[in-house]
């Protein structure tokens, strides 16, 4: 439910802390930014909740690695994004904010 208010398109995925990064995502399925480590690897997802603002998924992309994300919408263009989990051998978490900012080019 809570994908369903987004907009797919060009989103930037500002990091959060010390030495966090920010990059642009073109999106053409929201489910992107669930799994925002493991890009476009083929994995089964399991919903955990998902409500009218708030999704938590768990995935797993078999030798990719797996994870968790926790995404809570702000409004059909700005997110915020927590994930864990494990992607090329390697923990990873990270919280993000995610912002549409427009069409893909």
């Amino acid at each position: 439910m809570a994908l369903r208010t987004l907009e797919t398109g060009e989103w930037e995925l500002r990091g959060r802390g010390e030495g966090a990064e920010t990059r642009k995502l073109c999106v053409s399925d929201l489910r992107q930014l669930l799994q925002v480590r493991h890009g476009k690897a083929l994995c089964r997802s399991f919903t955990i909740s998902d409500d009218a603002h708030a999704i938590t998924v768990t995935y797993d992309c078999a030798a990719a690695g797996n994870g968790r994300t926790d995404l809570r919408v702000e409004t059909n263009k700005l997110v915020q994004i927590r994930s864990q989990g494990v992607a090329q051998g390697a923990p990873f978490a990270f919280a993000a904010e995610g912002r549409r900012v427009g069409d893909c080019s």
